[in-house]
């Protein structure tokens, strides 16, 4: 099958090559001898790619510390599932779905991708794969830092970094479909973008003072630095920071700070799907590539707005 593999981490995605390899043993998958206890063989229709992926450690060890190398990238799905070993429930051979695989595993950017069943949730049949595969991450990633850690409320004020971003535009769509009021920050130029996506105000980190929002009841933070430390004094009395950027470098002074991996869980990829369905979310895709393209897609010579999706079956 093609894939896309990296070997070098120096290299970052300058250093992704487009290889043959062998395709998942689909009868070994169905085997007592075969694959992980709940597996799915899924063809892989679209794929997503997170820009920071191979700064982590799981793309080039496994959980044992052992080098993975030549590993395959990309950890968010869209496709079909073609083969299940035993212990897999809630779904079936045919199946459309989407999802996100484990982080030490080999990943999406292939024709085909082994995942754990539970870590993928059925794909509405009105529902393009390109939308499903830009939607898992930062969907899942939005609803997670909201709800399970931000616990946000109907009538609180939240502060969302990066509103013109993939997690962004999600986390501030699903706020203000909560009823949130919604504070949205980025550079000039997503202004627009960032108001389209359901911010009721915007914040020019370039040339607004950002202390001028006033006190907020959730920070939602995908930059960290010294945003992240400015943000932390904003947030009220038992309020909550909470970042995807890695342990917190600053604390509200009588609130939480939390910081948090995304996880799969098919109930809440459900409910992500169902409000796209709606039309009450919508996803940030600023381009789709095919899977030949895919090198040269996720190494652009200039700067991009929104995710880069990868075709993988027409």
């Amino acid at each position: 099958m093609k894939a896309i593999v990296v070997t070098d981490r120096a290299a970052g995605t300058a250093g992704m090559r487009l290889v043959e390899r062998p395709q998942p043993d689909t009868a070994r998958l169905a085997s007592l001898e075969g694959a992980n206890y709940g597996d799915v063989l899924v063809a892989v229709h679209a794929s997503g790619f997170t820009g920071n992926e191979l700064e982590w450690p799981s793309t080039w060890i496994d959980r044992l510390g052992r080098d993975r190398t030549p590993s395959i990238p990309g950890h968010e799905v869209a496709g079909v599932v073609t083969a299940f070993s035993y212990g897999t429930t809630g779904l079936s051979v045919g199946q459309r779905v989407f999802g996100l695989t484990d982080w030490t595993r080999d990943g999406t950017l292939a024709e085909y991708v082994v995942v754990e069943a539970r870590n993928l949730a059925p794909l509405p049949g009105d529902v393009d794969f390109t939308v499903g595969a830009g939607v898992a991450m930062a969907g899942l990633t939005a609803w997670q830092g909201l709800f399970d850690h931000g616990r946000l409320r109907e009538g609180q004020t939240i502060l969302v970094h990066g509103a013109a971003g993939a997690v962004g535009s999600m986390a501030a769509q699903l706020a203000r479909e909560a009823g949130a009021y919604v504070i949205g920050t980025g550079r000039a130029g997503a202004r627009q973008a960032a108001v389209d996506f359901g911010a009721h105000e915007f914040v020019d980190l370039d040339n607004d003072a950002l202390e001028d929002v006033g006190a907020v009841d959730l920070v939602f933070d995908v930059i960290g630095g010294d945003i992240q430390e400015r943000s932390a004094g904003l947030v009220r009395p038992g309020g909550t920071l909470v970042t995807v950027t890695g342990p917190p470098q600053a604390r509200p002074t009588d609130g939480l700070a939390i910081d948090f991996v995304v996880v799969s869980d098919r109930a809440q990829l459900g409910e992500v799907a169902q409000r796209v369905r709606d039309g009450r979310v919508r996803t940030n895709i600023g381009s789709v590539a095919a899977l030949d393209d895919a090198v040269a897609a996720l190494n652009p010579t200039g700067r991009t707005k929104g995710k880069t999706v990868i075709r993988v079956r027409p």
